[in-house]
């Protein structure tokens, strides 16, 4: 059931697989003899020294993958100065968050139906100190995900005869959980109400985003955004960047392949603007190539949850050297020694 939920997508997962197609497909080429002895894969963030060229997508409930899934990635983040996006349905607290993260966390807000609990929300990270706020748009209603919907998958959990068989069936992940609970939604109860994941988001609007760039002080970053068209309109309101993203293929099995969208994006508002991209990322090349579509940034999200589930914090933090070690060598066969010399000339036709 965890499985399904972690890595199912939106209805029979063609546009998830329509994405890593199209990311595959990109092909770069490769230069010689440019002296890539000394290489950094280092970047800045809203003028931020990053280690690392990707950041810790928001993800909902990322201790069901290992119980201290939230904690490991936490530490990741302040390790190597990169964001950590802390999901409106995390299941460790926001204000946990970003003290583990020791300040690099963005909080993610899915505004709800009910104003007053989300702007009580967004009153809430202010006061924890997040000066970034990232407001998935994506989400009018929840996608149409069949593996979840098979598997009867709900949060908080609903137990019933196929849930119970299921965890019998995978004593690993069962007992750990008895250990050490299940995982809750760690920044709901009391004032903030209670999270329903399949509430309906669709009365969000350009007047609602207007209100929360007046309201909110601090960096805005618009994600969840595939239409050229969307994407100039929130420049011109003050947004600080937007992340391009098709929720991993969780939302419209019809989209287009974001990596497409990235570069039509780029193209439409400009050189200047951030950029972020999240979506179908597997390995280092792939990272490069979205830079080279025309990302600033980009973000990781699936692959942190299999690593941890496999490994715990082992296994996050050897895929991380993994991750930088295929980025670095990326570089050095394209004859650049740094993420700030890649340009879209460097990839070629197929």
């Amino acid at each position: 059931m965890v499985f399904d939920y972690i890595d199912g997508a939106a209805g029979e997962g063609l546009g998830e697989s329509l994405n890593r197609d199209r990311i595959q497909a990109l092909r770069l080429q490769p230069r010689v003899l440019n002296n890539v002895e000394h290489r950094s894969i280092a970047v800045t963030v809203f003028d931020q020294p990053a280690k690392l060229p990707f950041g810790i997508s928001p993800m909902g409930m990322c201790n069901l993958s290992s119980p201290h899934a939230d904690k490991w990635l936490a530490t990741f983040a302040a390790k190597h100065s990169v964001p950590v996006g802390v999901s409106t349905a995390a299941s460790t607290s926001l204000e946990t968050m970003i003290e583990m993260a020791q300040g690099h966390a963005w909080f993610q807000l899915y505004f709800s139906g009910n104003e007053d609990s989300s702007n009580a929300l967004i009153k809430r990270a202010e006061e924890a100190g997040y000066d970034t706020l990232v407001m998935t748009v994506d989400v009018p209603e929840v996608g149409r995900r069949p593996r979840e919907l098979r598997r009867g998958f709900k949060m908080p959990f609903k137990m019933g005869p196929s849930q119970v068989i299921d965890f019998a069936l995978h004593p690993r992940w069962s007992v750990s959980a008895l250990l050490h609970g299940r995982p809750e939604l760690a920044n709901f109860g009391g004032k903030y109400g209670a999270f329903e994941r399949t509430a309906s988001r669709a009365g969000a609007d350009w007047t609602l985003l207007e209100k929360i760039r007046q309201s909110w002080k601090g960096k805005l970053v618009i994600k969840g955004v595939l239409s050229a068209d969307d994407a100039v309109r929130m420049k011109s309101m003050g947004i600080d960047a937007v992340q391009v993203s098709s929720h991993g293929g969780r939302q419209l099995d019809s989209a287009p392949a974001p990596i497409e969208c990235l570069q039509k994006i780029r193209h439409a508002v400009g050189s200047d603007f951030p950029l972020f991209f999240d979506s179908g990322l597997r390995c280092g090349e792939d990272i490069v190539k979205a830079y080279a579509m025309g990302a600033d940034f980009v973000f990781m999200a699936r692959p942190l949850l299999f690593a941890m589930a496999a490994e715990g914090e082992k296994g996050l933090v050897q895929l991380g050297d993994v991750l930088s070690s295929e980025t670095s060598i990326a570089l050095a066969q394209l004859g650049i020694c740094s993420m700030q010399d890649i340009r879209p000339e460097m990839l070629v036709a197929s």
